[in-house]
């Protein structure tokens, strides 16, 4: 009895990152769109695939959010975020959501620093403290070997409780720190509030209605790896200037330079857009050259005298073939239309016939500036003393 060996073949595994994955992306007015998407695909990508199959136009503001209905949390998935690890967070009953539109401030604090860090809200060394501007709070932000400080008073909610309390906490690299004595810095009366690196900062979109917030201008702490509300470090800033200022400062601690590079790879894809579209102008401008049709046969005109005169002979003979065209065929189509009119419009009680261009004037005034009043009655009138007093009078 004779053995045969049988090879069996495996199914190839195919490796993590190359993986298809599923994703549902609402936009503004609600709608949604499922896509096939890798799994490594990060938030900026499935921006640029959006774009692409919804025609729209690219201007480097168009952001992916986390939107979480059932908390009433929101939040920017930064460009470098990878959005299937982001989705394996999400709990089975949750109604969460990927969010699609624009958002134009996402990195305006890289242009316009001085509207973000208000010189009341950030510490920084005594050293530099004289001469520091705006634009070098932003590189100390960046920077992990810098270390400003971002301190003020904030409304929080207590863990089990409906009460807010107004509190001043401090925001340093290392986290969120609560101080227990007023205003007081010293180490002995800071305690340790919240981690940056293992939480996400959301914006509260219904503070007031589902947390009894004191502000509109709430925003909050969740730990990137629960759900639910009982995790959330609840905040409330008087004003939306502090408010953005806490969140922006909270970003560039826990991403750092990697958000400069995020908006460096949008700024570059901006100019290399630019330049394309330039040079493929350039291109077919130089394809272009002037041809005389005239004789039997085409031929390339060189002579760039010659080109001027054959193009100025061709405008002035296409001015009187459209005038031939017009007294020929024109007018009495035009009559018949304006007569149509003039039995639809007779019956209208806005319509106004044989009346001078005072008497029209008139009526417009009376009517006072509300918009469609002067093109109705114009329109009308137009019909008596011709679209060139019409015209005359809209400029008046």
């Amino acid at each position: 009895m004779s053995l045969h060996a049988r090879r069996v073949t495996l199914p190839a595994i195919t490796p993590l990152v190359l993986q298809k994955r599923v994703i549902k992306v609402y936009s503004e007015d609600d709608t949604s769109r499922a896509l096939e998407v890798p799994s490594g695909i990060l938030a900026r990508d499935v921006c640029q695939l959006l774009i692409l199959k919804n025609h729209y136009i690219d201007d480097h503001n168009w952001t992916l959010f986390e939107n979480l209905p059932q908390t009433g949390l929101e939040r920017i998935i930064e460009d470098h975020e990878l959005v299937i690890e982001l989705q394996s967070n999400w709990g089975m009953e949750e109604a969460n959501r990927l969010c699609f539109r624009k958002n134009y401030a996402k990195y305006e604090f890289f242009k316009n620093p001085v509207n973000f860090f208000p010189d009341q809200m950030v510490l920084v060394s005594d050293e530099t403290n004289n001469a520091i501007t705006h634009a070098d709070i932003l590189q100390m932000f960046l920077s992990s070997s810098a270390y400003p400080e971002l301190h003020g008073h904030l409304h929080t909610k207590e863990q089990g409780k409906k009460s807010w309390k107004k509190m001043y906490f401090l925001l340093r690299r290392s986290g969120l720190y609560l101080s227990l004595k007023g205003t007081s810095k010293e180490p002995r009366h800071l305690q340790f509030f919240s981690e940056l690196s293992s939480s996400d900062i959301y914006i509260l979109l219904a503070g007031k209605k589902m947390y009894g917030a004191p502000t509109n201008y709430g925003f909050c702490f969740k730990p990137n790896k629960t759900g639910g509300t009982k995790d959330l470090k609840l905040f409330c800033a008087e004003d939306e200037e502090s408010r953005t200022c806490w969140m922006t400062a909270v970003r560039l601690f826990k991403h750092g330079m990697q958000l400069y590079q995020n908006y460096m790879e949008l700024h570059h894809q901006c100019i290399s857009g630019a330049q394309n579209i330039s040079s493929m102008r350039s291109l077919s401008e130089n394809s272009l050259v002037a041809m005389d049709f005239s004789g039997h046969k085409s031929r390339v005109i060189d002579n760039p005298t010659e080109a001027l005169s054959v193009a100025v002979e061709e405008g002035l003979s296409w001015r009187r073939k459209s005038c031939t065209r017009l007294n020929a065929h024109g007018s009495p189509a035009t009559s018949q239309s304006l007569m149509a009119n003039m039995a639809i419009h007779i019956s209208q009680p806005w319509f106004h016939h044989k009346i001078s261009r005072n008497e029209a004037q008139k009526l417009i005034l009376q009517q006072g500036l509300i918009d469609g009043t002067s093109t109705i009655l114009l329109s009308s009138w137009s019909q008596q003393e011709g679209t060139g007093n019409a015209t005359s009078l809209i400029y008046q």
